[in-house]
């Protein structure tokens, strides 16, 4: 059988596809490789997926409803989904709100349909986000806690998500995961993202924007981690517990630590041997002062165990960051 990967030229969405080829999955992906960021990462990271035994890509736009629907005609053998193309980053929710409802809200409601339109649906695992967390200041952030608070549009749309799927579930028994990921960073990285933003200023020898004049602290997750997690739900899609417990969970996937935001920085210096300049600003809009996340309930349930500190991610990426800009 086959698994919908959306989003597939992402950072992580090409991650998982490659995790799922080379366990002799087949594959198929789709992603509209928009503009929101440098479209020639997106098709470096794709090239390295074509051409392997098992994958097929389609270029689409998920918001696009009778394209999203033709694949089950096109690819009858579909049973699993791992939805990840979104309209990711709160400062941008902040510049062009529509982008949002486009993608995470009508484009979510499309993967929806489609899984309901499966002769059968295994299971479908979809990206959600910290940020539907909000003003939340209880730490760490646990699934159990309310997320009725956002500070974003962002984070607004990713809890509609989980909330759509929650009725999908309760109406038609899809068993469905929704992943609340925690800043995740390393090779390949989005451009918009912290280690990749911070990274280019400091070799151009520009100023970093540091947000709430520093005093910032994040739960930074490693790329292999996150794709562990993902994996981990697809294969224990939720049981369908009767009426009153439909099969739709969600769960964190953070590293279970919340680092300085400076400490993340001094890292990135000493691993590219250059002074960064900081430029303290005030906190942004729509952003948290700390974000941590609590994974009980995907340690027990899915037997997720981060092992990659920002000792070890941090290194990692910019040994990548430094091949890549020098072949590009």
């Amino acid at each position: 059988m086959t698994v919908l990967v959306t989003g597939v030229a992402g950072f992580i969405g090409h991650y998982v596809a490659q995790a799922l080829l080379d366990r002799g999955e087949r594959v198929v992906g789709i992603d509209n490789l928009n503009d929101y960021y440098d479209v020639r990462l997106k098709l470096a990271r794709l090239k390295k997926l074509e051409g392997r035994n098992g994958f097929v890509f389609q270029k689409m736009n998920i918001a696009d409803f009778r394209l999203v629907m033709a694949l089950k005609d096109a690819f009858p053998d579909i049973d699993r989904i791992v939805h990840l193309a979104a309209q990711a980053g709160v400062r941008y929710s902040l510049i062009n709100p529509f982008a949002y409802m486009d993608s995470n809200g009508t484009g979510h409601l499309a993967l929806l349909e489609f899984a309901r339109a499966l002769p059968k649906c295994r299971s479908m695992v979809y990206a959600s986000s910290s940020s539907v967390y909000g003003s939340n200041t209880k730490l760490p952030f646990s699934v159990d806690d309310r997320t009725d608070t956002p500070v974003s549009l962002y984070g607004a749309t990713k809890k509609a998500t989980e909330l759509m799927s929650q009725s999908y579930a309760h109406l038609y028994r899809i068993p469905l995961i929704g992943l609340r990921f925690f800043t995740v960073y390393g090779p390949w990285g989005r451009p918009d993202m912290a280690a990749f933003l911070f990274a280019d200023k400091i070799l151009k020898g520009e100023p970093i924007p540091v947000f709430n004049r520093g005093e910032m602290k994040r739960d930074f997750t490693y790329i292999d981690d996150i794709v562990a997690g993902i994996l981990a739900s697809l294969d224990r899609p939720p049981a369908d517990g009767g009426p009153g417990d439909p099969p739709h969970r969600v769960y964190n996937l953070g590293n279970h630590r919340s680092e300085p935001l400076l400490r993340f920085i001094g890292i990135l210096e000493r691993e590219l041997g250059v002074k960064a300049q900081l430029d303290l600003q005030p906190m942004q809009p729509g952003d948290v002062p700390e974000t941590y996340a609590d994974i009980a309930a995907s340690q027990r349930d899915l037997g997720f165990t981060p092992t990659t500190p920002i000792d070890v991610g941090i290194p990692n990426f910019v040994k990548w960051h430094k091949e890549y800009h020098r072949k590009a």
